[in-house]
């Protein structure tokens, strides 16, 4: 084997200029490859950042309330006992957050425009300073009543500025029209599709425009240490609050909001609670990931092609140059299966010497890109969930790509190396040209 392996690295420094071009091809669809995933990471680990911290828990335990059969609002009454069940029943628990829920308009002197209100705790919620970034004002001023945050966009729709007052007005639990005036104490940066519509103001603030009492709250957003729990802890969870004689919703793959809809036309009064995880919260923005995940599979299909047809072509090429050679080893012994592994090795070497460099180099350019903080325009940042291009290259990642270019190159290869092995010793030694 090392023979070979010393056969394989000759002819490659023998035909220099081949083995830059094939390998610089291989290099740059690495490279290549790379970005898309590290693209496809970063979209992926910003949108769940972002919509964990924003409008859903890993776990969420939400609350529809009904007065009469004809109306719904999202809420949770005596939150505190739900809690209490929720410690005992979840161990993989790293931290829950409650968040008051509701749709509300905001009015300025100069604009409206509804919303989807969000009440918080501020001082309870460390993870969301991480995510929300200001522009104007400070986020620890969300701790005193009848405040409220905005995204940038919505600012400028709305003609505000930090220290404006605006009017909140919606609708309560028992179907009356209330109003609450809160002031603008900091304006963040747009993070996407998730800040066209979301506002954050005191959980106090909340219960008073939508009159709840104090034990009453939107929805538990369950934080785990693993992530990759959430779907075991929802079906512990469900069985939990079912055997505890709480009412469940029956188990559908929509977000709240959709289901605040639904559950309006219902035929039932009272609290009735649902569990679901992040995935069916965010369902709907999850598929700008998808699209890069279908388009970088695509793409590297398409170039891996390219490189197999281009390999083949110059492995033939070099089995024609070396056909005299090929019939003298098989002269002297060596066997059509060692022929085969001889010309493989020589594809497999130079795929993973390419290959390599080409990881190399596409985690230089993401991290170069990751430093440099390009900015991407406003119609993409609804899609990314980021103002500024962030890509996330791993390790497996950069292995994963390695190994099937390697792989799909050395298979492709064994197609004329077992050519070159039916040639027969005696014709292969006379062959000229």
């Amino acid at each position: 084997m090392l023979e070979l392996i010393q056969i394989a690295v000759r002819n490659l420094a023998l035909h220099r200029r081949r083995t830059l071009m094939l390998g610089g091809a291989m290099t740059g669809v690495t490279a290549l490859l790379l970005f898309l995933l590290g693209l496809s990471n970063g979209v992926q680990s910003t949108l769940l950042q972002s919509a964990t911290t924003l409008m859903s828990g890993h776990v969420n335990v939400a609350g529809f309330y009904k007065v009469t059969r004809g109306q719904s609002s999202p809420v949770v009454t005596h939150y505190p006992k739900l809690l209490e069940l929720i410690q005992r029943e979840v161990p993989e628990l790293a931290s829950v957050s409650q968040r008051g829920r509701g749709t509300a308009k905001v009015i300025s002197d100069s604009s409206s425009m509804p919303v989807a209100l969000n009440g918080l705790d501020i001082e309870a919620e460390p993870t969301f300073r991480q995510i929300i970034r200001t522009a104007e004002g400070s986020i620890d001023d969300l701790a005193r009543p009848g405040t409220i945050l905005l995204f940038e966009s919505q600012a400028k729709k709305l003609e505000v500025k930090v220290g404006d007052m605006l009017t909140l007005t919606g609708e309560t639990v028992r179907g009356s029209t209330n109003t609450q005036d809160v002031r603008v104490v900091a304006i963040a940066r747009d993070v996407g599709l998730l800040s066209s519509f979301n506002v954050f103001v005191p959980n106090a603030t909340l219960r008073a425009l939508y009159q709840l009492h104090d034990d009453a709250t939107g929805a538990l957003l369950i934080y785990l240490k693993r992530i990759e729990d959430a779907p075991a802890v929802q079906q512990r969870l469900r069985q939990a609050l079912a055997s505890a004689r709480y009412e469940l919703l029956d188990e559908e793959t929509q977000p709240y909001w959709q289901k605040l809809e639904l559950v309006t036309h219902d035929d039932w009064t009272g609290q009735r609670l649902d569990v679901t995880t992040w995935k069916v919260e965010i369902a709907f923005a999850t598929w700008t990931s998808d699209i890069l995940n279908v388009l970088s599979l695509g793409l590297m299909f398409v170039l891996i092609v390219i490189i197999a047809v281009g390999l083949m072509n110059t492995l033939w090429i070099s089995i024609r140059e070396r056909t005299q050679e090929v019939g003298t080893l098989r002269a002297i012994g060596m066997q059509r299966s060692r022929v085969v592994l001889m010309f493989a090795l020589e594809a497999f070497v130079l795929s993973v010497l390419g290959t390599g460099i080409g990881a190399v180099l596409g985690t230089v350019i993401c991290a170069l890109l990751n430093a440099v903080q390009v900015p991407v325009p406003y119609s993409v940042q609804l899609f990314l969930m980021e103002d500024r291009l962030r890509l996330l290259v791993d390790v497996e990642s950069a292995l994963i790509s390695m190994a099937v270019i390697t792989a799909c190159t050395t298979a492709i290869a064994l197609i004329p190396s077992f050519l070159a092995a039916r040639l027969k010793p005696i014709t292969a030694i006379h062959h000229v040209g």
